[in-house]
């Protein structure tokens, strides 16, 4: 069974720093691009950060560039989102993805976890 439970949201102060992780079960976490979307009320989802599936391949927004750091560790199956100097723009539900590298229509999201920015 594939599952991907994604943890580590909550509230916190603008300037402050929140680390979701996903935790990745049931296929082969290593031959999988992973990534981090958001979807804030009212607004598409969209793509935040991803990663290759060795690690070395990374891509943010611009609007989370220099602040935000995707990361994998593929013998425990986890992807980390780092996410230092929060916005109150940052506040949305935060979605793990996980997409093949070679057959790109198999793809797996988790349930969402929510961060939200504010004093």
């Amino acid at each position: 069974q594939v599952q991907l439970v994604e943890s580590g949201g909550g509230l916190v102060q603008p300037g402050g720093s929140l680390r979701l992780s996903c935790v990745a079960s049931g296929f082969t976490f290593s031959l999988y691009h992973m990534s981090w979307y958001r979807q804030a009320p009212g607004k598409e989802r969209e793509l935040v950060a991803s990663i290759g599936g060795a690690g070395g391949m990374t891509n943010y927004a611009d609007s989370v560039k220099g602040r935000f750091t995707i990361s994998r560790d593929n013998p425990e199956n986890t992807a980390y989102l780092q996410m230092d100097s929060l916005k109150p723009e940052d506040t949305a539900v935060y979605y793990c993805n996980a997409v093949h590298y070679v057959q790109r229509n198999t793809v797996y999201w988790g349930q969402g976890t929510q961060v939200t920015v504010s004093l």
